[in-house]
């Protein structure tokens, strides 16, 4: 059975099906889907601000802290390689490499801190679209670059409102970043991002 990436049987899932094997033992994928929510959302409250450095092994630990309680590899770079529609995501082995030329990137920029708005945001934007396009977790990548984002954001002095973006904009955004067309995702940063008060 091929799973929402497309990779055929996905031996992060039971057999036969598109759910994740857990710690539940839960097969069926509305009621995970309800528990991660669940879960997820009183484990957001044991992840804290800290300053940089924000590399893989705190994007991971941000992954660890949500996901533990449900997946044995909850913080752990997935070993399959996963595609959503017609986009294929950083192949398993040359995530970590990838990512660390990302992360070193942001480092030579100290983290964006002292630049202009216009300059933040199309920095951002274009670190959020090469980010995803690393995908380094078998799910919950979003949720995870989002709240590093929102790390990223803070220690700039600014916060970010994911409320105020749909999901379909959302959604096309990503596609568009694929392509390196950012301009859709310099929008969105443009109108959730507020200065920290």
């Amino acid at each position: 059975m091929v799973d929402k990436y497309g990779v055929g049987q996905d031996p992060y899932c039971y057999p036969n099906t598109k759910v994740l094997i857990n710690k539940f033992g839960i097969k069926d994928e509305k009621i995970l889907q309800e528990a991660e929510r669940e879960i997820t959302t009183v484990a957001l409250k044991d992840i804290c601000f800290a300053s940089p450095p924000y590399n893989l092994n705190y994007l991971k630990n941000i992954h660890y802290t949500l996901f533990f309680h449900i997946y044995d590899w909850a913080g752990k770079i997935r070993t399959v390689d996963i595609a959503k529609q017609e986009t294929l995501f950083c192949t398993g082995y040359r995530i970590e490499p990838e990512a660390n030329k990302i992360f070193q990137s942001l480092e030579k920029k100290d983290y964006f801190f002292s630049l202009t708005d216009e300059i933040f945001i199309k920095n951002i934007a274009e670190l959020y679209a090469d980010l995803n396009m690393i995908h380094p977790f078998r799910e919950g990548n979003g949720r995870v670059q989002r709240l590093l984002f929102e790390h990223i954001a803070l220690n700039c002095g600014y916060i970010i409102d994911w409320s105020t973006v749909s999901t379909e904009t959302w959604i096309t955004a990503n596609i568009n970043g694929v392509n390196c067309d950012f301009k859709l995702l310099e929008e969105i940063f443009q109108s959730a991002l507020s200065k920290y008060k």
